[in-house]
């Protein structure tokens, strides 16, 4: 441990040493509960699936009319049924983070826009979800400014009546901009920017007070706002090795009975931190693994759904797994070899997270 502390110091410039020393005091994660995994995609035609982000979909008028909506890193967009079975295969090219707004206003009609972060022509990619029939067609494609690079992260969120497509980047730069409605379809236009110290990735934006929370990998969840762009960054909660666990990734949301709680992966252990939002309390960490499906490993995407979606009556989250194997375990291994095997997404009922934390 001295000489892995000595390297780190010497690896890390004067602003690095006091993050270095910390990590080399940290006494690792307090107990962790496990909450089993319900259901888990299958593609059977690619065994070698390069999984990402997922979000998640249901019906208002009937939640058991549902999807989940995953990107391939490779390759493109797949549909599930939550059962896990492929409805649909999209093969734009490498996808990053995937997610969704209903609501949109174009052309005088509300529409379900799908929006993923494109790796190759720097951009969004863009789908409408038909509810009537539950499939997805291409709706264009949004180019982002060529000096921002790769759009690495990406989330949607809607303020004041107005959609937002946010990308963040390596350099921790954070663009939110503006959905237009144009002849041609759907645009967009720059409204905020801020910029972080380091690579970020995992967003998510409460719609109902205009926060934006955004995962910068090595440090932590920052909070901001689309409500007040103006307003600095603000470190919600740091990476200390205790409950967040480098890289901080996938970032989402979950109301209850009046609460919004966020649930971060914290993918350097396998684990998932959990926060009462509204309280700015925290409440616990938990791990995918347990029952009869493989445990999830080294996350990067997550989505909750808030309320009935499919067979879980009080909402489910959705995760990516790093390494799809057949032997369930318990714990789950904190690093995973994907080597030859397919990455996919698990789903968890929301009820086994809030029994695992003791949340009523």
């Amino acid at each position: 441990m001295a000489l892995l502390a000595a390297l780190l110091l010497a690896a890390c410039g004067p602003d690095r040493r006091e993050a270095a020393e910390a990590f080399g005091k940290a006494k690792g994660p307090p107990a962790v509960a496990s909450v089993p995994a319900r259901a888990e995609t299958s593609v059977p035609d690619n065994p070698a699936v390069d999984a990402d982000d997922p979000v998640l979909w249901a019906d208002p008028a009937d939640p058991s009319r549902a999807l989940l909506i995953g990107t391939d890193k490779s390759k493109g967009l797949y549909v599930h049924a939550l059962d896990g079975a492929m409805l649909q295969f999209f093969p734009v090219g490498p996808l990053n983070n995937v997610d969704l707004r209903a609501g949109v206003m174009l052309g005088g009609v509300p529409r379900i826009l799908v929006a993923a972060a494109e790796r190759e022509r720097y951009g969004i990619a863009l789908w409408w979800l038909d509810p009537a029939t539950l499939r997805l067609a291409e709706a264009g494609f949004l180019a982002t400014p060529r000096a921002f690079g790769e759009p690495y992260g990406f989330c949607m969120g809607q303020w004041a009546g107005e959609t937002f497509l946010v990308a963040n980047n390596k350099e921790g730069e954070v663009l939110a901009f503006r959905v237009t409605d144009t002849p041609a379809g759907p645009g967009m236009a720059l409204a905020h920017r801020w910029k972080l110290g380091s690579q970020t990735e995992g967003c998510v934006v409460d719609d109902a007070t205009g926060s934006l929370l955004v995962g910068e990998e090595d440090a932590g969840i920052w909070r901001m706002s689309l409500a007040a762009p103006a307003a600095p960054p603000t470190l919600l909660a740091p990476v200390d090795d205790i409950r967040l666990v480098a890289d901080v990734e996938g970032l989402t949301l979950m109301r209850d009975a009046g609460r919004t709680f966020l649930v971060a992966s914290s993918q350097g252990d396998s684990a998932f931190a959990v926060w009462h939002l509204d309280a700015n309390r925290y409440i616990g960490r938990f791990r995918v693994a347990g029952g009869t499906i493989d445990p999830v490993t080294q996350t990067d995407g997550l989505d909750a759904w808030s309320g009935p979606i499919g067979p879980f009556p009080q909402g489910a989250i959705a995760f990516h797994d790093h390494c799809d194997s057949p032997a369930a375990s318990d714990p789950a291994p904190a690093v995973c070899d994907s080597d030859g095997k397919q990455q996919n997404y698990k789903l968890i009922d929301w009820r086994d997270v809030k029994a695992a934390l003791g949340l009523s």
